[in-house]
């Protein structure tokens, strides 16, 4: 996790240090407890694992379901209001701004969130909805709704969100 707080330091123009990271972002704390209730919850301690997500939540403001699968070095700016739904998967590199949901489709028990790739950005506010899938290097901007798929590379804004421009692939 040392190196998740030097990520998100790189990324912060306004952290000032590592220590600061580790000691003062919500984000961060959110994140770390969120990989003991994800160990505890794929053992099947869920009680265990929703106490901690809960008390996660009621500390740094950010909801993060046991059963979500994070890849590393995500952060999470601003985090107030973020909820991220038990089937979610989110790869690695990936940011998100306060007030992000990555919100479920149904009541099944059956994948029902959105899946993140590598390098995905989602503006404030936005609602990413549904099993749908994110591709790598693809942003989302600021209070836009996502309900369907979005290819690797690709920009989408809007309520509900559509493609703002193609990146040239590097």
């Amino acid at each position: 996790m040392f190196e998740t707080a030097k990520v998100i330091k790189a990324k912060d123009p306004a952290a000032k240090s590592v220590l600061e990271v580790i000691f003062l972002y919500p984000g961060y704390h959110a994140v770390l407890m969120h990989r003991v209730a994800h160990a505890l919850y794929k053992i099947h301690f869920y009680f265990l694992a929703r106490f901690i997500s809960q008390w996660s939540r009621f500390l740094t403001g950010i909801e993060i379901h046991p059963g979500a699968s994070i890849g590393q070095h995500l952060f999470i700016d601003h985090g107030m209001g973020v909820v991220i739904g038990e089937t979610v998967v989110i790869g690695d590199e990936c940011t998100l701004y306060h007030g992000v949901t990555l919100g479920g489709k149904g009541n099944a028990d059956v994948k029902r969130h959105p899946t993140l790739k590598d390098h995905v950005m989602v503006g404030a506010g936005a609602i990413i909805f549904g099993n749908i899938t994110l591709g790598n290097h693809v942003q989302v901007g600021a209070n836009s709704v996502v309900l369907h798929s979005v290819e690797d590379h690709q920009t989408v804004v809007g309520n509900p969100a559509h493609l703002l421009k193609s990146k040239q692939k590097a």
